[in-house]
C-alpha cells in the first residue's frame, strides 16, 4: 500500500495548511466529473481522499506516523471506514463551492434577521459643522401586520412543503456526489403558503417608506458612516430588524475647502493694503468674539505681505468628532493688482515705480541676478 505522504506529494513534517493545500490541489486535479468519469481517475481521487482523512487527523495521522499503515487498524485506515467523502469535500472545498451546492450557510428554517440597508445622505459643510437634525424617507420592508409575517390569510396557516416535508433542504446526486441545496419549491423554508394574505400576497412582509430623523453629529467628515440599529429590513419569521446604515457625503463649499479639522480659506486682499498691512474681513462659521452675526471675521494682514501666505486663526476651524478640540481657519492671502486705473492713478504708479529699487523687490532683483548667470552661460557655450 503507497504511503500516504507520497499519495498527497508532502513531506511528513509539512502542517497542516500545506497539507490542506496539497490535497486540494490534487483533488481538483483528478476529480472523476473533471475527468469524463475515468475509473483511474476515480480510483486515484478515492486514494487521495483516504490519505487526506488519515493525516487530517492528529490522532490516526500520529499512528501512522509511528507504525505505518498497522497502526491504523480499527482506526480509520485501510479498511475503507476514513471519513465520508462528502464530508472531506465540504471541508476542503466548502469556501469555493459553499453558496452553489448548499455546503455552507445552510438557511436556517428558523427566525432570520432581516437585511441593513443604505442610505446615501448629502449634507452641507454648515450642517457637518454645527450638527443638524435630519429628516429621511427611506424604503424599507416591514412585517405585514394583516398576517402578523406568516404569509398566509388571517385565519389559516401555511402547510408543510411536500417536497422536502418541512426540511427545507432536497438532496439531489450530481456524478460522484451527493449535493444538499435549498428546496426550490419552498425556498428553504419547508412550509407553503396556500391562502396568501391579501396584503402581502403570501411574502409575510410589505414594502413602504418610512421618515426618520437622523442625528447629525458636528464634525462629521465626508464619507462617515452613521449605524441606526433597527432600522433595516424586517426579519422573517420573528427574527430581529436589520440595521440602516447612513453614508454621509458633504458637498463642495464655494468659500472653504476643509483639510482634516482645518478649515481653509483664499481671501483677496487690496494692494494698498498688502503693502502697508491692514484688517481685511474672512468668513468663518463659528460666532463669538471677533466674528459678528454675519460670521465675518477680522484678518490682520501683515506689512508687505505677499500672495500665498498664511494667516492661521485658532480655534476657527471644524469640531472633532472625538474630543473637544478644534481645527484651526486658515486664511491663505491673494494680493490683488488694482485694475481700470484713471489717468491720474497710472501717473502715481510710474512715480512710484520709479522710485522703487532692488530693496523692495528683493524676490525680483534674486531672480534677476540667476537669469544673468543662466544667459552668460548660454553666451560662453554658445
Amino acid at each position: 500500500m503507497r504511503d500516504y505522504y507520497e499519495i498527497l506529494g508532502v513531506d511528513r513534517g509539512c502542517d497542516d495548511g500545506a497539507l490542506k493545500a496539497a490535497f486540494r490541489k490534487l483533488a481538483m486535479e483528478h476529480h472523476p466529473d473533471r475527468n469524463g468519469g475515468c475509473e483511474e481517475a476515480s480510483g486515484r481521487f478515492k486514494e487521495l481522499n483516504e490519505a487526506y482523512s488519515v493525516l487530517s487527523d492528529p490522532q490516526k495521522r500520529a499512528a501512522y506516523d509511528r507504525f505505518g499503515h498497522a497502526g491504523l487498524n480499527g482506526a480509520g485506515g485501510g479498511g475503507q471506514q476514513f471519513h465520508d467523502v462528502q464530508d472531506i469535500f465540504n471541508e476542503v472545498f466548502g469556501d469555493v463551492f459553499g453558496d452553489m451546492f448548499g455546503m455552507r450557510g445552510q438557511r436556517s428554517r428558523g427566525p432570520a434577521r432581516g437585511q441593513d440597508l443604505r442610505y446615501d445622505l448629502e449634507i452641507s459643510l454648515e450642517q457637518a459643522y454645527a450638527g443638524a437634525e435630519v429628516q429621511i424617507t427611506a424604503p424599507t420592508t416591514l412585517t405585514c401586520e394583516t398576517c402578523d409575517g406568516s404569509g398566509a390569510k388571517p385565519g389559516t396557516s401555511p402547510t408543510t412543503c411536500s417536497t422536502c416535508n418541512g426540511a427545507g433542504r432536497v438532496r439531489a446526486t450530481q456524478g460522484f456526489f451527493s449535493i444538499e441545496r435549498a428546496c426550490p419549491r419552498c425556498g428553504g423554508s419547508g412550509r407553503m403558503v396556500m391562502d396568501p394574505c391579501k396584503d402581502c400576497h403570501g411574502a409575510g412582509q410589505i414594502r413602504r417608506e418610512r421618515t426618520l430623523e437622523v442625528r447629525i453629529p458636528a464634525g462629521v467628515d465626508d464619507g462617515a458612516r452613521i449605524r441606526l440599529a433597527g432600522e433595516g429590513d424586517a426579519g422573517t419569521r420573528g427574527g430581529p430588524r436589520g440595521d440602516l446604515y447612513i453614508f454621509v457625503s458633504v458637498r463642495p463649499h464655494e468659500l472653504f475647502e476643509r483639510d482634516g479639522l482645518d478649515l481653509l480659506c483664499t481671501v483677496p486682499v487690496p494692494m494698498a493694503t498688502a503693502v502697508l498691512g491692514g484688517m481685511v474681513d474672512a468668513p468663518c462659521l463659528l460666532g463669538g468674539e471677533n466674528c459678528d452675526g454675519a460670521c465675518k471675521i477680522d484678518v490682520k494682514v501683515p506689512e508687505a505681505a505677499q500672495t500665498g501666505q498664511m494667516v492661521r486663526i485658532k480655534g476657527r476651524g471644524m469640531p472633532s468628532l472625538r474630543s473637544r478640540e478644534r481645527g484651526d481657519l486658515v486664511v491663505e492671502l491673494f494680493i490683488e493688482t488694482p485694475t481700470r486705473l484713471t489717468a491720474r492713478q497710472k501717473e502715481l504708479m510710474r512715480e512710484f515705480a520709479d522710485i522703487c529699487g532692488e530693496q523692495q523687490h528683493p524676490k525680483q532683483a534674486k531672480f534677476m541676478g540667476k537669469a544673468k548667470r543662466f544667459w552668460d552661460d548660454v553666451t560662453k557655450t554658445a
